[in-house]
């Protein structure tokens, strides 16, 4: 949001008031709604220090709030709300009474206050993405095609379908990454053990013998020093980092979309992140398509239910392509996205008036790749792994052993 100065005539003098505001037109109502004059003049300027770091305490102590709700009870949440609205009771009383039967407190915040929303008149796909970040995108997509179709509880029934499998992929992923994970933690912890109270005892020694130490031995050094004197410094600081880091991936999107960027380009993470967002993609837009939805209405609630932004600004070109006259197919190919067997598979689809049917095959396929990914990732991350152990033992063998060698050549020099 950007920062606007209001003069504001009152009373037969001029007062300046700032707004934070979307545009100069929301500054302007923003102006004549909070206070009593008339407005003379509206410009975009830059917030005071004061406010600036009061809306920065604001934001970051609203995001640490933040709780994404947990999968089982999303998932039970979804069914449940499905199954009512399918037996005829209305949006409304359905989610007071999941609400109130819930555990799980914050599903119950968000469900209460999604129907005094509807309650008011708004609809549930607009209370939806009031609260995007608990329940992601996906919900929000979903929603959005109940409304469009008319028939909600198909639509959710879809959801938690979605859901769970979108939970069964995400502890295989958990369950290929623990094996590697403890490795790399208790070699960190033995790492850690040794540079706080093995390597002074020999520090100590080598002080003693004045000799001249290699390099492996100086880092080692250093190492100790570090973890001894400023351990808990460089702890703090890491906590500080990454709880800042976190603050602007979720307030900044040129900051967001560096790091999507970087995440693509990261070896094992990118196959991950393509085949997952490319198998919702297709999962989601195959429902719509299904459903009856135009197809450029389709690819934008599809669009706009991903996570990694330069995937979404790449995908959002196939809409621009299709509503300048292009079909599907060649919107799909001009993102440089999809392979070439996938193309043909649209293109026969369209053709062939079953585009549904082969955008179901589609979301097998890349579902496929992405259950291939998964299982294969312990292998693909044990080579990486082996070499971060075998530098940590390497440097600590060296480091240790390569000044012994030395006094003892010395010694037998001198003897």
């Amino acid at each position: 949001m950007k920062y606007f100065t209001a003069t504001i005539l009152s009373k037969g003098k001029k007062e300046e008031h700032g707004y934070y505001a979307d545009n100069k037109k929301e500054a302007l109502y923003l102006a004549k709604v909070k206070h009593a004059g008339i407005v003379i003049q509206v410009e975009e300027s830059s917030a005071p220090l004061e406010d600036q770091l009061k809306r920065f305490k604001n934001e970051f102590l609203s995001n640490a709030k933040k709780k994404k709700i947990k999968p089982d009870a999303q998932i039970a949440a979804v069914r449940q709300l499905a199954v009512m609205t399918n037996a005829g009771i209305s949006i409304h009383d359905s989610l007071k009474e999941i609400a109130s039967a819930t555990s799980d407190k914050n599903l119950e915040g968000i469900f209460m206050k999604m129907a005094e929303d509807i309650n008011s008149g708004l609809s549930m796909s607009k209370s939806v993405e009031n609260f995007r970040y608990q329940l992601g995108n996906l919900t929000l997509a979903m929603v959005e095609l109940g409304e469009k179709t008319g028939n909600m509880a198909e639509a959710l029934y879809a959801l938690a379908d979605m859901l769970e499998e979108i939970r069964r992929n995400v502890i295989k992923f958990k369950k290929a990454m623990a094996y590697p994970r403890n490795v790399m933690i208790a070699m960190a912890v033995a790492f850690t053990i040794l540079i706080s109270y093995v390597v002074p005892q020999f520090k100590k020694i080598f002080e003693e013998l004045g000799a001249n130490l290699p390099l492996p031995t100086l880092i080692l050094l250093k190492l100790e020093y570090l973890f001894n004197n400023f351990g808990l410094y460089l702890l703090a600081a890491m906590v500080a980092f990454f709880l800042f880091f976190r603050y602007l991936i979720n307030n900044s999107t040129e900051v967001r979309y560096r790091w999507h960027q970087l995440l693509l380009k990261t070896i094992i993470i990118k196959g991950v992140i393509m085949y997952s967002t490319l198998n919702r993609f297709t999962l989601v837009f195959s429902e719509l398509v299904r459903a009856g939805i135009p197809i450029a209405d389709a690819l934008e609630t599809s669009t706009n239910m991903i996570d990694s932004l330069p995937l979404k600004e790449k995908l959002s070109t196939v809409r621009q392509a299709v509503e300048k006259g292009s079909s599907l197919h060649e919107g799909l190919a001009e993102t440089g996205l999809f392979e070439n067997m996938i193309i043909q598979m649209v293109s026969a689809g369209e053709s062939g008036g079953q585009l549904d049917a082969m955008l179901e095959k589609v979301t097998e396929y890349y579902k496929m790749r992405f259950d291939a990914i998964i299982d294969g990732m312990a292998e693909a991350i044990e080579p990486i792994m082996l070499f971060f152990i075998a530098s940590l033992v390497l440097l600590l063998a060296l480091g240790i052993f390569l000044p012994m060698w030395s006094l003892g050549d010395a010694a037998q020099g001198r003897g």
